[in-house]
């Protein structure tokens, strides 16, 4: 440092400059020394009680840093994970606190240590609505004293640690009230009493003690976790539903004719029959006339067509309003009546969308968006166009108004009855408007249900989900090869999107038929069957068409069905669909294997194993106290028998390796005995390209399942 940088303050901490001897030819250059680095600041407390040593994080379940909550249904146990440590090697103690929102005295359970400072407690639902939770820990005197007074060797080290453990059973008494109080300051004197050391000791080691000093703990220096963080407890069938959907003008017994509400009544027995407790309709609003869509979705009507329910609104009304033909609001009331004493619960589209003769265009011109020629912009999505449908311009000036009418549309329907809601196409309206009508909607009808009909970029699914969104369509549909399959799955159940993204399998819906339903014929519709039906809890199917197997697409490279439900009237008699062509029997018996069997109707337990066969693929559910574990085999090629050798994660399946277990095969009543992770399997897709196994830990024969004839 130069003699001027001591001297002047000015001068302080700027660089040495120091010349180099002249080269001949070569100019004198100045040489920048490096500065003398700043000394560090010493961090600010800002109010922060530097006494409070403990370190909370990586708490898990936390969303988004506890922006939005996890998702539970009523009777589940919520499981939380936290880093807790402190400097040092004082010992700890960590409660984890919830209760309801809303309420002011927080309920608490201890957490216990796992290993690598990671601790987990958990606590149950048992009502509809929000629930909160924290994390709270503090350095731990008591528990540090006990596991040294264990430790201690030397009489006096022990005589000296009991003297210090009797003055923390005296604090402890002093927070204590009543028999507690009594009881502490009693061992606080033996403690430090003139008995036996050995005995004393032991008073100090005694569980009954741990208990007391835990019980009234000293908190002063406890720190509580920055956030408090969310669930949302809903109904159970938001965790596991089976759903069938089918258009209630098509259920007309006379063909030609239109169906109504008071025909659907005659095919709730045997859709209750078959295992479904979720019935799905299409908006069943008046249909508009303007642009009204022709079979096959023409442009060219004829006077006869009845057009795309999608299309809503008319002279008759609108989103508040039913279809004529269908019948009044009363039969409606009715219909849903009668499903509920069938064990169904009726389910709403709601797609938020105008017919140009909608009231709506009239009333509320703003309401959407006008081009320059003074005509209303109908929906786009290149190269499809749908002239019959007006979206809403949700940037409109009165957009409060226009959130106000859409959020009573969902009101007006849970009035009569309705609770769950299929929403169409979701990602295509505000993210805003969805957090705060979901939850204005559950403030009153606490177990409404939303399924999102969301075929778009995960990021943005994953968004509605957080926001509300009870369920999701998934792309399932179009995931075919083993390894899509096994990866989309763990996606799903293995990663924090679980906590909140409740998928519904669906393998076809009236506007998706894929290329592997064209073109697989029978063993393809079983086979997507099973998987949909055990992969996930809640799982659905466009009922008739599967049930019929139709397969066949308006024009080759389409998804669209001939001759589609969605533009003309479909005449299918009870006599086919219970006939020896249908499905109907081999879907009544996966959706009786999915209500027998506990381990299905969730999917945090889903496993894939490996095997050796790319065509085979194999995944296991197991209830958490291991008592129902399944085991799923599928062959994916539709043409030819695949064969292979499993490679079981035996802990997974709690199968003990030193033994063997019988596999009960539910589908088809087979058993076999097995031994060990390797096992042969071989399907013959003809025949039954699946085996939806249960693993018998306990071998005995009786049958406890039907199986299926077919």
């Amino acid at each position: 440092m130069s003699k001027n940088s001591l001297t002047d303050p000015g001068k302080q901490n700027q660089p040495e400059r120091s010349e180099k001897p002249a080269v001949a030819g070569v100019p004198k250059v100045a040489v920048v020394e490096p500065a003398t680095p700043p000394a560090p600041k010493v961090p600010d407390p800002g109010g922060v009680d530097g006494r409070k040593r403990v370190i909370i994080e990586g708490v898990t379940p936390e969303i988004d840093g506890g922006r939005f909550p996890i998702k539970r249904t009523v009777g589940e146990t919520v499981v939380v994970e936290a880093d807790v440590f402190t400097d040092g090697h004082d010992s700890l103690s960590c409660v984890l606190q919830y209760r309801k929102t809303g309420e002011t005295a927080w309920q608490e359970v201890p957490m216990r240590f796992l290993v690598n400072d990671r601790w987990r407690g958990e606590f149950p639902v048992l009502e509809l609505g929000r629930y909160e939770y924290t994390v709270i820990a503090w350095v731990d005197a008591f528990k540090s004293w006990r596991h040294d007074l264990g430790r201690w060797v030397q009489a006096e080290d022990i005589a000296l640690s009991l003297r210090v453990g009797a003055e923390l059973a005296t604090k402890a008494s002093q927070r204590a009230t009543g028999a507690d109080a009594k009881w502490l300051a009693q061992r606080a004197g033996e403690l430090a009493g003139p008995h036996d050391l050995q005995y004393r000791r032991q008073l100090g080691l005694d569980d009954e003690l741990a208990r007391q000093m835990e019980r009234h703990a000293d908190r002063r220096l406890a720190l509580t976790y920055g956030k408090i963080l969310g669930v949302v407890a809903e109904d159970e069938r938001a965790r596991f539903s089976t759903w069938y959907e089918m258009f209630p003008r098509s259920c007309s017994p006379v063909p030609g004719q239109h169906g109504t509400f008071k025909d659907c009544e005659a095919w709730l027995p045997r859709i209750a029959a078959m295992g479904f407790d979720v019935l799905y309709f299409p908006p069943i609003h008046p249909i508009g006339r303007v642009n009204r869509k022709g079979k096959n979705n023409t442009l060219t009507p004829g006077p006869d067509d009845v057009g795309s329910p999608w299309a809503i609104g008319a002279a008759e009304g609108g989103h508040k309003a039913i279809l004529p033909e269908l019948g009044t609001l009363e039969d409606f009331r009715r219909l849903v009546q009668k499903a509920k004493e069938h064990g169904i619960d009726i389910a709403l589209d709601i797609a938020l969308q105008c017919a140009p003769d909608h009231p709506y265009v009239k009333q509320h011109p703003d309401w959407f968006r006008w081009r320059p020629d003074g005509t209303v912009q109908y929906a786009e999505n290149p190269p499809k166009k749908y002239q019959d449908i007006y979206p809403f311009n949700f940037e409109t000036d009165d957009w409060r108004a226009l959130w106000d009418e859409i959020k009573s549309i969902f009101e007006f329907w849970t009035q009569q009855g309705v609770r769950i809601f299929r929403v169409d196409n979701p990602h295509t309206k505000p993210f805003a408007m969805w957090e705060w009508l979901i939850g204005e909607i559950k403030k009153t009808t606490p177990n409404a249900i939303f399924l999102a009909e969301a075929f778009t970029r995960p990021k943005v699914m994953h968004r509605l989900a957080k926001l509300g969104y009870t369920q999701s369509y998934t792309y399932y549909a179009w995931r075919n090869t083993k390894w899509e399959l096994a990866e989309y799955l763990t996606e799903l159940t293995q990663t924090p999107g679980h906590d909140y993204f409740r998928p519904n399998f669906w393998p076809n819906t009236p506007d998706i038929l894929t290329e592997a339903l064209q073109f697989g014929g029978r063993p393809m519709f079983l086979s997507r069957l099973v998987m949909a039906a055990t992969m996930t809890a809640n799982y659905g199917i466009y009922g008739p068409a599967y049930e019929m197997m139709e397969h066949v697409a308006v024009k080759h490279g389409s998804e669209e069905y001939l001759d589609s439900e969605k533009y003309q009237l479909r005449y299918r008699s009870f006599q086919d669909l219970d006939g020896p062509n249908s499905l109907h029997d081999f879907i009544a018996l996966v959706n009786r294997i999915r209500k027998r069997n506990p381990a299905l109707q969730s999917n945090a337990s889903l496993r894939v194993h490996p095997i050796d066969n790319e065509q085979i693929l194999c995944y296991s559910k197991a209830t958490a106290n291991g008592a129902n574990v399944i085991l799923v085999v599928v062959n994916l090629d539709p043409n030819y028998t695949q064969a292979g050798m499993t490679q079981l994660d035996l802990a997974a399946l709690g199968v003990d390796p030193h033994h063997p277990f019988q596999v009960h095969d539910l589908l088809t009543g087979a058993h076999y005995m097995w031994n060990g992770p390797r096992n042969y399997v071989e399907l013959n897709p003809n025949r039954m390209p699946a085996h939806v196994f249960r693993i018998r830990h306990h071998l005995h024969t009786e049958r406890d399942f039907d199986t299926f004839e077919g």
